[in-house]
């Protein structure tokens, strides 16, 4: 569940949007998420909790204090997390249907595009199989 912050959720609405099947309720991944795939970035989320208030029965409720140490402490980790998956992905990329998630979102059909047009959509298709359809 993503949630407009900066802010801590009450324990009702934490309860609320657990009932509505969130297991994570963060401040981040929208709108970067549909940015990327609009940009045919492949992207993925590094969660880390920073609080229990409402699942965890022996957890006190959040306070800025506790998330902000907790925070300061997974940054830490983070940066040791993006290090080796950098270093992963400089051994292998990966293939992604991010990469070509415009080839299929085109609601007019290449061949009847203009070629004013195609020269438009061109960039967002890159690097694509089907920017050769427009070349032709």
């Amino acid at each position: 569940m993503c949630i407009e912050g900066p802010q801590f959720s009450t324990r009702a609405e934490s309860h609320w949007f657990r009932a509505m099947g969130a297991s994570v309720i963060g401040m981040t991944n929208m709108p970067e998420a549909k940015l990327a795939r609009e940009a045919q970035i492949a992207y993925g989320t590094l969660a880390m909790a920073t609080d229990y208030d409402c699942w965890h029965p022996r957890e006190a409720a959040v306070t800025a204090e506790t998330a902000i140490a907790n925070l300061q402490q997974n940054a830490a980790r983070a940066q040791r997390i993006a290090a080796e998956a950098i270093r992963l992905l400089g051994e292998e990329q990966p293939q992604s249907d991010a990469h070509t998630a415009l080839a299929s979102a085109l609601v007019t059909p290449l061949e009847a595009m203009s070629q004013e047009k195609a020269a438009v959509i061109k960039p967002l298709l890159a690097p694509t199989d089907r920017v050769e359809e427009l070349e032709s």
